[in-house]
């Protein structure tokens, strides 16, 4: 999971993540990731609109947001 992380951090895209909370809830968040460190890393999250900071441990999958471009008629 770390290798992804570092690939679309390096790219400056945001992602979908599925994580698992402290508490043990899992919950979705569309983030743009802004800083790795050692087991955790820091990230510009939507869903709160604020940074916050997120345990790599406890991702549990992450994929790109790709925007694909609508044909207009």
């Amino acid at each position: 999971m770390h290798d992804l992380l570092e690939k679309y951090f390096s790219r400056g895209q945001i992602v979908e993540l599925m994580y698992l909370s402290k508490s043990g809830e899992i919950s979705k968040r569309r983030v743009k990731v802004i800083k790795i460190q050692g087991d955790s890393f820091q990230a510009y999250c939507f869903k709160r609109n604020a940074k916050r900071t997120f345990l790599i441990n406890n991702l549990l999958a992450i994929v790109p947001v790709i925007h694909k471009e609508r044909d207009v008629f």
